[in-house]
């Protein structure tokens, strides 16, 4: 398979999974799953063709392995905007975390904070080149510092996805280090 076909489908499972399940008429269950053959048949009836050899391909391959399949199910390991819960244990986060954003975001964050937005949760790196590499998805990239290990010690509760994301609720200015 083709990077693009490669990218097509993992946007489009981005989608179906993480934001709009029901625009193609399948329903997650409480962590997020849906069955394979499910999501393979609810995609061709919307015009969207992929086999299941694809499918695991893109999983399999994909850079940030944004996907999991276990079973015969498929999930998104982080990143919904649909009410899901993913079932992580708490855990205690490395001293420091990092995040990437756009400078047009500074002026908020130093205001509000991390806040998860349209999401469930605040997503941070667990080192500064990936948080590099989000941020620069918009623009020139602005890395953050996150005090997660002062956090935890105050109670802030951190989860970390399969794939290695740190996720948690909120993260006020005054555990954020911004660049100079």
């Amino acid at each position: 398979m083709n990077n693009q076909r490669s990218v097509r489908i993992s946007k489009y499972l981005a989608k179906h999974l993480r934001h709009e399940p029901e625009r193609i008429g399948i329903t997650l269950d409480a962590q997020g799953w849906v069955p394979v053959p499910e999501l393979i048949d609810a995609a061709a009836r919307h015009g969207f063709r992929f086999s299941r050899a694809e499918l695991e391909s893109v999983v399999a391959d994909n850079d940030k392995q944004r996907y999991a399949i276990e079973d015969e199910r498929i999930r998104a390991n982080q990143g919904h905007s649909v009410r899901i819960e993913l079932d992580l244990p708490p855990a205690e986060p490395p001293a420091y975390l990092f995040h990437g954003t756009v400078t047009r975001n500074v002026p908020a964050i130093r205001a509000e904070g991390l806040r998860p937005m349209s999401r469930h949760a605040v997503h941070l790196s667990p080192d500064r080149e990936t948080a590099t590499r989000v941020g620069a998805r918009r623009g020139k990239p602005v890395v953050l510092t996150v005090d997660a290990g002062a956090m935890h010690r105050d109670g802030h509760v951190f989860r970390v996805s399969a794939n290695g994301v740190w996720l948690t609720g909120h993260v006020p200015p005054t555990f954020l280090r911004f660049p100079d």
